[in-house]
């Protein structure tokens, strides 16, 4: 597969594709023609980069973990230490604005009291 057809595949820009290639983890990519050609890991590799992306990932932090994913098994604990890192960040998040919900919906009560 071609950059353009992964471009238009995977609705990414041409700049993700070429920062993946930058990071050195596309192995089995080869230029042909002028143009990269990806094989099915690259293109597994790929979608498990945009994975973290959207799980809110930094691309210094994707850059490691997809390292750590390549280096095997071995980097399980360091991955799953990476993912359980952004989990709590993620719940803390999801905490504070529980309790910013709280707070508007105690004063939409005092405000809908006053109103009766």
């Amino acid at each position: 597969m071609t950059a353009a057809e992964a471009c238009e595949r995977y609705n990414i820009s041409v700049s993700v594709l070429k920062e993946y290639e930058n990071w050195g983890l596309c192995s089995e990519v080869k230029k042909v023609m002028g143009d990269w050609q990806y094989d099915d890991r690259d293109l597994e590799r790929l979608s498990m980069i945009m994975t973290l992306h959207d799980i809110g990932f930094s691309n210094e932090e994707v850059k490691t973990y997809m390292r750590l994913l390549l280096d095997g098994d071995a980097t399980e604990n360091e991955r799953l230490r990476m993912l359980n890192r952004l989990r709590n960040s993620a719940l803390d998040e999801i905490h504070f604005k529980e309790k910013q919900l709280e707070r508007m919906d105690y004063l939409r009560h005092q405000i809908r009291n006053n109103l009766k």
